[in-house]
C-alpha cells in the first residue's frame, strides 16, 4: 500500500510540471515514398512511422496531447490525417505512453476513411484484449522470437527487460520490441522499453538489425534503471547489437523520469563521442526521417530550425 501511494504521488508531481511550459513543435507532413525507398519517421517518445517495400508501419503511435492528465511537452511530429497508408501498427507493451487507444481508434478511422482495409495489429501476448474492439483488421499476439508476416514484411518478437502492466495489478501481460525485416530492405530494430541486459547481444547474433531505434530517457532516480536504460547502457546495447545505426527515442515528450529533459541526449552524445560512434548516432527531431539507400529530404531551413530541439551534434542522415 505504502509503495502505490509513493507512486502516485511521484506521478501526481511529474503531471504537475508537465503543464509548467507551453506545448512546442509543429507536425510536418511525411513525404510519399518509392517502393523501393525505405525511411524511419520520429513521430516523438518511441513513437515512429517506419516505410519499407511500399509498405507502412506504426511503431507505438501515440498522438494524444494527454496521457490522462500527463500532457507531453513537444508536439506529434506527424497528423494522422497526414500519414500515407498504414498497412501494420505494432505496439511493445500495455503502458499508456506506449499504447494509446484514442491514437489506435483514429489511425483505424483515417484509412477506414480513406477506403482502405484497416491495419494489422501486432501486440505481446496478453494485450489482445486492450485493442480488440478498435477496428483493425486482425489482431496477432507474439511471444518473444515468435514471427509474423504482414505483406511480405517479416515481424519477429524479441525480449526486453521491463514490465508489460496497464494497471498496478496488470501483471500477465507481454512486453518487448521487434525486428522487422523485407527482401532487398535494412532490418530495423524497435526494443520498446527496456533496461540493460544480455537480450541486446542475443538480438544481434540472431536477426542483424542494421538499423536500432533504442530509448535513452526516465533512467533517474537510479532505481528507474531496473525498466529502462540510461543513455550510456542504451550506447553499450547498441554496441552489443553490432547495428550500424542509431536512433535514440523514449526522451524529450513526456516528463516520466527526474532527469532534465535535455539531459539524455546530451549524455548520449558525449558517451558516443567518447566511444568512436558518434557518426553512428543518428538524431532525429520530430517529424524528420532516416532516410535508408538514398537522397535525405528535409523541411526547409527555418522550419526545420523551428522545430528541432536546441542541441549539438548530429540530426538528420542518410545510410547507406
Amino acid at each position: 500500500m505504502a509503495f502505490r501511494m509513493e507512486k502516485l504521488k511521484q506521478l501526481w508531481r511529474l503531471v504537475r510540471e508537465s503543464h509548467a511550459e507551453p506545448l512546442k513543435g509543429e507536425p510536418r507532413k511525411p513525404a510519399v515514398l518509392g517502393v523501393e525507398e525505405q525511411a524511419a519517421t520520429f513521430i516523438g517518445h518511441s513513437s515512429f512511422l517506419v516505410q519499407m517495400k511500399g509498405l507502412g508501419v506504426l511503431i507505438d503511435p501515440v498522438f494524444a496531447t494527454r496521457l490522462i492528465l500527463l500532457r507531453r511537452q513537444r508536439r506529434p511530429g506527424v497528423r494522422v490525417k497526414d500519414l500515407p497508408v498504414i498497412d501494420a501498427v505494432l505496439l511493445t507493451h500495455a503502458h499508456m505512453d506506449h499504447l494509446n487507444r484514442p491514437s489506435l481508434r483514429a489511425v483505424v478511422q483515417e484509412m477506414r476513411r480513406r477506403g482502405r482495409v484497416a491495419p494489422v495489429a501486432i501486440v505481446p501476448n496478453g494485450v489482445e484484449d486492450l485493442v480488440a474492439d478498435l477496428g483493425f483488421s486482425k489482431v496477432v499476439e507474439l511471444k518473444w522470437w515468435e514471427s509474423a508476416e504482414v505483406l511480405g514484411l517479416k515481424v519477429t518478437a524479441t525480449p526486453a527487460r521491463h514490465w508489460g502492466a496497464r494497471m498496478f495489478k496488470d501483471t500477465h501481460r507481454g512486453f518487448g520490441g521487434y525486428v522487422l525485416e523485407a527482401e532487398g530492405a535494412e532490418t530495423v530494430y524497435h526494443s520498446g522499453d527496456t533496461a540493460y541486459f544480455g537480450g541486446f547481444a542475443e538480438i544481434g547474433k540472431r536477426l542483424a538489425p542494421k538499423i536500432a531505434l533504442l530509448p535513452i530517457g526516465a533512467y533517474f532516480p537510479d532505481s528507474y534503471r531496473s525498466v529502462h536504460t540510461s543513455p550510456e547502457e542504451a550506447l553499450q546495447g547498441f554496441l552489443d547489437l553490432g547495428a550500424e545505426t542509431m536512433v535514440p527515442m523514449h526522451y524529450n515528450t513526456f516528463r516520466l523520469g527526474r532527469e532534465s529533459m535535455d539531459e539524455p541526449l546530451a549524455r548520449l552524445l558525449k558517451a558516443a563521442k567518447r566511444a568512436g560512434v558518434l557518426e553512428r548516432v543518428r538524431v532525429l527531431g520530430e517529424g524528420e526521417r532516416l532516410l535508408v539507400g538514398g537522397e535525405v529530404r528535409t523541411p526547409a531551413a527555418s522550419e526545420s530550425k523551428a522545430l528541432r530541439p536546441k542541441l549539438s551534434g548530429p540530426e538528420v542522415y542518410s545510410v547507406g
